[in-house]
């Protein structure tokens, strides 16, 4: 057990430094183009870090793994949410634009509340059976699609960077730093994974608290790295913007192509993993209306983090062991 803690601990080593040299190479690319660091945390830096996800849910739907499937992306939007931007927060409070709080963050919301339905067909509609489907996955994708249409109208507004600390490179040394880091983090994502996944087996945990924890946090480590040093940075449109972007692209890129390859068959008991991800949502919008609006405080931050350690404890002692094979 000791070779896989040790490329665990080298997986974490490789992802830190792939989130910096991707926040590094972005900032420049915007800021040498005009374009948003919130644009660019959306779009670049969310779907660069969700890549992860993308590979473990495809693989895991294939190999019939539906728990772990689904544990994966919805584990992971509850990461991002709760202890990323927790972690982000407690480091440097975060400043939320307008259009995050009136546009991405009830589109996060309203995409986990369209999975609750597309999923538990036999409980809405009293036929069928509880999967996502292929023609599920289509709308899915089409809800990413209008998403995009979004954000092309925001990129062409041209919204204001933020300037403090942005290190400009050339193009092409940008261009390097943003796939060295995306490289990065895909290898050191996959290797946290791996071992971990490795670990966890050997201690007899079920698929789906394996999904909902180990795979979620392992895949979403990108995410938190990238957040974590773009916070540390000041650059807190990145910070936020990868973790919108992230949410919004797993729900409906990642299990849109999952559910499009293999259809993914859903147990019912994750329901409550839904509402707490879509609570998220709802909790982040009513901490922009208080006290300092439009800002995530330390103390806020604080809540999200310790939501999540909760959220995590309650799935240990309410985990109901199932085959791995």
């Amino acid at each position: 057990m000791a070779l896989p803690i040790i490329l665990l601990l080298i997986g974490f080593a490789i992802l830190v430094k792939g989130a910096d040299f991707l926040v590094l190479g972005s900032s420049s690319v915007a800021k040498r183009f005009n374009v948003s660091s919130l644009a660019i945390g959306l779009t670049v830096v969310a779907f660069g870090t969700s890549t992860p996800e993308l590979i473990v849910s495809v693989l895991s739907a294939v190999n019939g793994r539906g728990d772990a499937s689904f544990g994966n992306i919805i584990g992971s939007n509850n990461f991002n949410t709760y202890l990323i931007l927790g972690t982000a927060g407690l480091i440097y409070p975060l400043v939320v634009q307008r259009n995050t709080i009136k546009y991405e963050v009830p589109l996060s919301f309203f995409a986990a509340a369209l999975l609750l339905v597309l999923v538990n067909d036999s409980r809405i509609w009293g036929s069928g059976s509880d999967e996502l489907s292929r023609m599920d996955s289509a709308i899915l994708l089409i809800i990413f699609l209008a998403f995009m249409y979004y954000i092309f109208q925001m990129m062409k507004r041209g919204a204001n960077l933020e300037e403090s600390s942005i290190r400009m490179f050339t193009l092409p040394a940008s261009v390097g730093l943003i796939v060295l880091g995306l490289a990065m983090l895909v290898g050191g994502g996959t290797l946290v994974v791996e071992n971990a996944v490795t670990i966890a087996e050997h201690y007899h945990l079920s698929e789906k608290l394996i999904g909902l924890t180990i795979l979620a946090a392992g895949t979403s480590l990108p995410e938190l790295a990238t957040s974590a040093v773009a916070a540390y940075r000041r650059n807190t449109d990145i910070a936020i913007g990868n973790v919108i972007g992230s949410n919004i692209f797993n729900l409906t890129v990642v299990l849109g192509i999952t559910g499009l390859i293999h259809p993914i068959p859903y147990n019912s008991s994750m329901n409550f993993d839904i509402i707490v991800m879509g609570s998220g949502a709802i909790v982040l919008m009513i901490f922009m209306f208080t006290i300092n609006q439009r800002k995530l405080d330390r103390w806020e931050a604080f809540l999200l983090f310790v939501g999540y350690i909760t959220y995590v404890v309650y799935q240990i002692f309410h985990d109901q062991p199932l085959s791995l094979v």
